[in-house]
């Protein structure tokens, strides 16, 4: 028997970097380092390239009998089987919208018709509101009881014991993060939905932050919901919806009544954004691309199991970095802990929107303020002036790191002068 080849080097920055023409852009002439991407990535041209390819060549509505409908459908079959192999389940099990924020609504509304006073739901203050707001409108709406589970301030991570005290007989559901967009924070999901089995709950997780950095398995996890956003993950504006088909089928959504009843179209109202489901194929293809293997699952495993190594050697940077200036604190877990390669900092005596825009005269782009994460900035009494936010993405370089925190040493001296 002959050996199978050993897969060959995930692709060098260097060669992701020619992907993205954002990176040729120049701010106050200088080449602009985005560290901006847990609020969206970059965007590289083979998306762009799906996109324009769609609307020029294949734009249409859906199930008619002509060709470009028929083309449409079947852009839309194979974006459903490339988001399935991104996130391990399959093809019936997702479900495309404007952004995981209003599908996350939406899946609230149909779960919360058959709940009510005496049932109860788990989220924790870990989470982006998106995967808070939608869970605590039940109380108003359906009268269930919400149950807060905090997070510890010393270890930045959700206090599993308290979770596990939260749920109960009447829990009907827990909403759990998989990774925090503000900290980094890599929450053990696994266990938290394991805990909630226990009690006969579902679990739904966000992965949005989570997504882009580790390779989402919906059979490991063990979660009954997930779903996740395509820009954050080097596409186009698009949410994801997994769900178990079986759940899915018995969800009562509200729907046109001419439209499908069946899962998983039945939770995509209205006409969606063909283009951008396009483009969401051909980021999950991008990523494949890096890696190498004999099926696109297998080539994702490749690529991210490489884009993780890279990510926690760039984070370790800026962490040793950034921790050595004088006046700046670091809030998350440290890199030997699970994370994604994203950082919180802020500066003694300055605001993190003052941070921000000095860093961006450098041509250093970082996000600041709380980015829907709330209740993880006002917990750590940083409300006023709010978080500074840097992440790492596969088009990051060591360079553009050592920018940044020479670019915050020089915000920190300001300070202290």
């Amino acid at each position: 028997m002959t050996a199978a080849a050993p897969p060959r080097p995930a692709r060098a920055v260097e060669s992701i970097r020619l992907h993205f023409p954002a990176l040729a852009r120049r701010h106050e002439g200088l080449p602009i380092a985005y560290f901006d991407g847990p609020g969206g990535t970059q965007v590289p041209v083979p998306v762009v390239e799906a996109m324009t390819e769609y609307l020029l060549h294949h734009n249409a509505n859906t199930h008619w009998a002509y060709p470009t409908s028929v083309e449409t459908d079947r852009v839309i079959a194979d974006a459903r089987q490339a988001l399935a192999d991104f996130v391990g389940g399959e093809p019936r099990e997702i479900a495309f919208g404007q952004n995981m924020t209003s599908l996350t609504f939406h899946l609230a509304r149909a779960l919360g018709r058959t709940w009510g006073p005496g049932d109860e739901i788990v989220v924790t203050e870990l989470d982006h509101h998106a995967n808070q707001a939608p869970w605590t409108r039940l109380a108003v709406e359906r009268g269930v009881a919400v149950t807060v589970v905090p997070f510890d301030r010393t270890t930045y991570r959700t206090d599993l014991a308290a979770l596990r005290a939260a749920l109960t007989p009447r829990t009907k559901l827990l909403a759990i993060g998989a990774a925090s967009n503000a900290l980094g924070t890599v929450t053990d999901v696994a266990e938290a939905a394991a805990l909630a089995r226990a009690v006969g709950a579902l679990t739904f997780v966000d992965a949005v932050h989570y997504a882009p950095h580790h390779l989402v398995d919906v059979a490991a996890l063990g979660c009954d919901f997930l779903a996740c956003s395509a820009y954050k993950f080097y596409g186009p504006h698009l949410g994801i919806l997994w769900g178990r088909h079986a759940l899915l089928e018995a969800l009562d959504v509200p729907k046109l009544a001419p439209a499908p009843s069946h899962a998983p179209e039945k939770l995509e109202t209205g006409t969606q954004s063909h283009e951008a489901i396009a483009g969401a194929m051909a980021a999950v293809d991008y990523l494949a691309g890096i890696g190498a293997g004999a099926t696109r699952r297998e080539r994702l495993q490749h690529a991210f199991h490489a884009l993780h190594e890279r990510g926690h050697d760039l984070l370790q940077r800026l962490w040793d970095g950034l921790r050595a200036v004088e006046g700046v604190t670091v809030h998350g877990v440290a890199p030997d802990q699970p994370r994604t390669p994203t950082i919180a900092f802020t500066v003694r005596g300055r605001s993190s929107e003052d941070v921000a825009r000095r860093l961006a005269e450098r041509a250093v782009f970082v996000s600041h303020g709380d980015f829907y994460a709330t209740t993880v900035v006002e917990r750590l009494g940083l409300a006023a002036e709010g978080l500074v936010r840097a992440g790492a993405a596969c088009y990051t370089t060591a360079a553009e790191v050592d920018r940044l925190v020479a670019g915050v040493a020089a915000v920190a001296a300001l300070a202290r002068a």
